[in-house]
């Protein structure tokens, strides 16, 4: 199973730290480096870069690890700029930028920045035609017809290179997988159990094999937490400061994480979970940290992805 550490600059932070923690992840030996898309910390304005920006700098100040947007809002650009940004990226990065494309969902993001978020219904009609047209952009041109989005030029330069991905991410049960299986290069997903995760599976294998694709070539990913404890003792006590800070029981917090199928444990125990979702067909897992940038702590994820892996 493949590793990469996915953070929430949202919450605060310089694009000097980004490069730092891009920089970290790459000498660390991780697979990717993955950041959110997003300009508020719900209603909190925070000190956050745009993330397309960012992964320009940081394709040209990384040498070898992929850089992947989980995700980025069509409602923040138009479908063909975000193809074109991407392209671009691509090309600055040697071929090691992966486009994450979603519908967009924080209603307070939008509302304070004047930013229009239709309804669902409108946005997944949207998010498929804009999916349509980017992966026309980037196979070098051509013509798309859609409602709100329609592409009508031959040839596109530059075009994608042969690495160029898509990521398709979310947890719907149908609309999510689909689309992944018509579109994407990676089908990305918060935790989930088995049974979910197969259903999801389905839906995804069959619109791929509609498409004339092998869904085997499908990167399947998990992204959570990263609760990986030296000792019992020392798991829980920081799961207690968890229980604390969320002002409920110890006993209620892990059933939280339970019912979320979150791993959590000694190295072993975390370990062997991994195991199960790579039986599972996971191929990636990102480690999630949603803090200020300069509260990722990387004395303690050396020691997370040394335990993980």
């Amino acid at each position: 199973m493949e590793f990469g550490l996915f953070v929430e600059p949202q919450c605060g932070g310089s694009y000097d730290r980004l490069l730092e923690l891009a920089q970290w992840s790459e000498s660390n030996g991780l697979a990717a480096f993955a950041r959110s898309d997003h300009y508020l910390n719900m209603e909190d304005s925070e000190h956050a870069t745009d993330a397309l920006i960012s992964f320009a700098g940081l394709a040209r100040e990384t040498e070898s690890i992929e850089l992947v947007s989980l995700v980025s809002p069509i409602t923040f650009r138009h479908p063909a700029v975000m193809a074109k940004s991407a392209t671009t990226i691509d090309e600055m990065s040697g071929g090691r930028f992966t486009l994450g494309v979603g519908s967009g969902w924080m209603q307070s993001e939008h509302d304070a920045l004047d930013i229009d978020l239709p309804e669902l219904k409108e946005r997944f009609d949207r998010l498929e035609e804009a999916l349509a047209m980017i992966t026309t952009m980037f196979a070098g041109g051509g013509k798309t017809d859609g409602t709100y989005y329609a592409l009508d030029l031959p040839t596109v330069k530059p075009k994608a290179s042969q690495s160029q991905g898509i990521v398709v991410g979310g947890s719907g049960m149908k609309k999510t997988p689909r689309l992944a299986g018509t579109y994407a290069t990676e089908y990305n997903m918060f935790l989930t159990d088995r049974d979910t995760l197969e259903q999801r599976l389905e839906v995804m294998r069959s619109a791929a094999e509609s498409a004339g694709r092998n869904p085997d070539d499908i990167l399947v990913s998990f992204a959570g937490p990263g609760l990986v404890y030296e000792s019992e003792a020392t798991h829980d006590a920081a799961m207690a400061e968890k229980a604390e800070g969320r002002d409920i029981s110890l006993d209620e917090y892990l059933e939280l994480l339970d019912q979320r199928n979150v791993p959590h444990g000694t190295p072993e125990t975390v370990r062997a979970a991994l195991d199960d979702y790579a039986s599972w067909g996971i191929g990636r897992y990102y480690v999630q940290e949603y803090s200020a940038l300069e509260n990722v702590d990387l004395e303690r994820m050396d020691f997370v992805f040394g335990a993980l892996r």
